[in-house]
């Protein structure tokens, strides 16, 4: 039987990937893979891996996904966290709780302390930030493990630039994401897709509340929103992963004569010109034309009498062959300037999709 939290996450994650609110995760590697059966994998990290691995944790979510979405791979997930932990504190106990379990893949999720800790004089420089994961992939290489390395979240969720550590963080992330370029690692970009979705949902430029509880840990939302990234990152990250991953759904991502409709509902926000609304709509409608996957498209804006519409005022419905097409979509190039787009003006969005007769 499924769980609650997984379905939850289904619901959730669809509504908020497919529109395109949340960007599949930004991703580098040497080497694209997926997971198999078989496969051991470690989390490593601070206190928000710690909590990753409790009830409704990122780590449980991202088992419950697992389970649900790809019942037949059969993959061990370990969770690795230490409340508190730097870089320093990860490669102290690479051995006893990483290597010694022999993983396939070892995701670093790590650095928010790094900064964090600096406000008491106890951080981690930069110069050992960087040497310090450089040592620890090392270690994890030689041993034939792959790296996914993941950029630090947030330290508070304000959108003006005004969390008092947001420019040392993204100095941190900076290092993160030159270490995963030279090692050859996968890189989440967490910092760059956290920031995207706490701009489009945190109108009211709140220091917490979106994904975090305190402006560090993860809220339900979070933990979702952090799982659907590992997931993407770990089962569809690039060209063969993506290849893989639709190889081993073939049988089960068409439904002979059926096709996929793909709705969406925006709401503007209230300072938005019909300019912008304009530039989105034409945008929108300029899609089918430069992705193959997009088979039938139209849109329309709300003429409703019941009064129903709770200020959602554009209707646009996309149609795909099978899930497949509708997966490539996502994360297409013209799709992803698409979002840099709406973005901006997008106070809310409602996604549902559906099979029906052609």
């Amino acid at each position: 039987m499924v769980s609650s939290i997984c379905k939850f996450a289904s619901c959730l994650a669809s509504a908020l990937l497919m529109a395109g609110f949340v960007a599949a995760p930004s991703t580098c590697h040497a080497e694209d893979a997926v997971l198999k059966s078989g496969d051991r994998v470690v989390f490593l990290g601070d206190s928000i891996t710690q909590g990753g691995a409790g009830p409704k944790g990122y780590i449980s979510v991202f088992k419950e996904m697992l389970a649900e979405r790809k019942p037949d791979l059969k993959v061990e997930v370990i969770g690795a966290g230490i409340s508190g932990n730097k870089v320093p504190d990860l490669e102290r106990r690479l051995e006893k709780d990483v290597l010694s379990k022999n993983p396939s893949v070892v995701v670093i999720y790590i650095g928010i302390n790094d900064v964090w800790h600096s406000e008491r004089g106890q951080g981690t420089s930069k110069e050992d930030f960087e040497a310090g994961l450089r040592r620890i992939i090392e270690q994890i290489n030689k041993q034939d493990g792959r790296v996914v390395l993941c950029t630090a979240s947030v330290i508070g969720e304000k959108t003006d630039g005004s969390n008092k550590l947001d420019k040392m963080l993204d100095e941190y992330c900076e290092v993160s994401r030159k270490v995963a370029a030279e090692t050859k690692s996968q890189l989440l970009d967490l910092r760059k897709e956290f920031l995207a979705q706490i701009k489009a949902n945190n109108a009211d430029n709140k220091e917490a509340g979106i994904l975090t509880t305190d402006r560090v840990h993860l809220n339900d939302a979070g933990n979702l929103f952090v799982a659907e990234q590992m997931y993407t990152a770990l089962l569809g990250g690039g060209q063969a992963g993506a290849q893989a991953e639709a190889k081993s759904n073939s049988s089960k991502t068409s439904r002979g004569d059926s096709v996929l409709r793909h709705v969406v509902l925006f709401k503007f926000k209230d300072d938005a010109s019909k300019e912008q609304v304009k530039e989105v709509t034409d945008a929108f409608s300029a899609l089918p034309g430069k992705i193959d996957a997009i088979k039938e498209f139209e849109w329309g804006t709300d003429v409703g009498v019941e009064k129903l519409a709770q200020g959602f005022t554009h209707c646009f419905i996309v149609t795909f062959a099978d899930e497949k097409g509708r997966d490539a979509y996502l994360p297409h190039p013209a799709h992803e300037d698409f979002k840099k787009i709406v973005g901006p003006v997008l106070d809310k969005v409602l996604v549902v999709d559906f099979w029906t007769k052609k």
